[in-house]
């Protein structure tokens, strides 16, 4: 019977060899593959687990990631503070990257009057944060 050998080497060729002998490699080959598939369902991914690194360390300075969690959520409960159209304008001018000056042509106000709300949302935040 012809078995298939890889050398250490990498090249592969098939050599002959008795029955009981490749029965055996057989039997190897295929409980190798067991243990191999036992072991995989074991593993599971953090990544599984914990989508959002909320709970597990993603790779970067714990103290400097769990420090940037903080202040994202403070900002956030400060943004949530804020009134309706204070966040619409942060939203339009951060999220969406419209300029200060087509808004305030849009809205029939000056550019200077959208530089005074941002303004007195960036107090606000800065209120709101402390």
């Amino acid at each position: 019977m012809k078995i298939e050998y890889k050398f250490v080497d990498g090249t592969v060729t098939e050599i002959e060899v008795d029955g009981s002998l490749a029965e055996f490699m057989l039997e190897m080959k295929n409980e190798g593959e067991k243990v191999e598939r036992k072991e995989t369902r074991r593993h599971v991914l953090l990544s599984a687990v914990d989508p959002e690194d909320r709970y597990f360390d993603s790779g970067r300075d714990t103290p400097e990631e769990f420090a940037r969690k903080d202040e994202l959520e403070r900002l956030t409960a400060a943004i949530g503070r804020l009134q309706p159209q204070q966040r619409e304008l942060l939203r339009r001018i951060y999220w969406n990257g419209e300029k200060q000056k087509d808004i305030a042509a849009e809205d029939g106000v000056s550019e200077r009057a959208i530089t005074g709300r941002m303004k007195k949302i960036y107090a606000a935040l800065k209120k709101f944060m402390d």
